[in-house]
């Protein structure tokens, strides 16, 4: 059986810092762009969907690469769920799009990233289990031509790349955005680049417990969600899946799925969604700070598009009045 490895490494590009100021910059453009046109709001994920409440129930009887930072012990924390729509566009959610699952723990004590104490841990993740770019610059490159609007964006994959590149990167890019979405309560939800489990990397997962719950009773995503909590209660296992070696799971390249079948997967905890009205939540977790960053240093994102995220959540955050 495959063993999980702290052998992992991050790669700091000589030019990295001057690439940071302009992730900033790009973000910040964006940002103030949109919201000209739609009022005050994140610069990506600016759609909030749903928000609900819930309580994580970290696991007793963990394997010890594991039980590391809020995994170190068996208990019950209090969460917030944001869920939305990924692109910094405010529209119909019939359109295709990146899905995210933003999850905020809370009760939580520990050393935080930056030094002090940590009282919440957050996990972000979309439906996908792979980047659609390679890298954080091939990212910025795009977020910066698409500034204008989503057309620019689809025209500079074609500038950037010869015939056979343009057309493998929008089919890519279109595959991931079309493929059928069969709602928050079917979907596994990843956090796609790693993070620390104390000495080890991982990425983050949630799958739907139990049986695959009956298909959406809505169309509409949102309908759909706000039926099933009307009646019932949703519950999701929290994954880690680990490191083996850079060939298998890169820690880098966030383009490239890390293969089930050749990395330990440890169920850690459960996210258990009880019956409720979902707006209870909504603006709570519209004011909140959802960030990759924010939690314990046993968790510290790792690689440079995570390092490239916390400034472009920072300059998010400070365009918001969250920072």
């Amino acid at each position: 059986m495959t063993q999980p490895s702290t052998e992992w490494r991050e790669h700091v590009a000589p030019d990295e810092a001057a690439h940071l100021v302009r992730v900033a910059k790009v973000i910040g453009e964006l940002q103030r762009a949109r919201s000209r046109k739609f009022g005050r709001g994140r610069a990506l994920h600016r759609k909030q969907l749903l928000a609900a409440i819930g309580t994580l129930e970290v696991l007793d009887g963990l394997p010890d690469h594991a039980r590391h930072g809020l995994f170190a012990r068996p208990g019950r924390h209090r969460a917030l769920v944001r869920l939305s729509n990924g692109g910094p566009e405010v529209q119909a959610n019939r359109v295709p799009d990146i899905r995210g699952f933003a999850l905020k723990v809370l009760d939580v004590s520990g050393e935080a990233t930056f030094g002090g104490t940590a009282d919440h841990q957050d996990f972000l993740m979309i439906n996908q289990d792979r980047a659609p770019l390679t890298n954080s610059r091939e990212f910025i490159d795009f977020m910066e031509a698409a500034t204008p609007g989503p057309v620019s964006g689809v025209l500079h994959l074609f500038k950037a790349h010869g015939l056979a590149g343009r057309l493998g990167r929008l089919r890519e890019l279109f595959g991931m955005l079309n493929r059928k979405f069969n709602g928050f309560a079917a979907e596994r939800f990843n956090t796609v680049a790693p993070i620390c489990c104390g000495p080890y990397a991982v990425r983050v997962r949630l799958a739907p417990a139990g049986s695959p719950p009956p298909g959406g009773r809505a169309k509409d995503i949102v309908a759909d969600m706000r039926e099933r909590l009307a009646v019932g209660s949703l519950t999701y296992n929290l994954e880690l899946q680990f490191f083996v070696d850079e060939a298998t799971t890169p820690i880098e390249d966030t383009s490239v799925a890390w293969p089930d079948a050749e990395t330990p997967i440890v169920v850690a905890a459960r996210l258990i969604l009880p019956q409720q009205g979902v707006d209870a939540a909504a603006a709570d977790a519209e004011a909140a700070r959802f960030d990759p960053w924010g939690g314990l240093a046993a968790h510290r994102p790792l690689g440079e598009v995570m390092r490239a995220r916390k400034v472009a959540y920072f300059e998010s955050q400070k365009g918001r009045d969250a920072a």
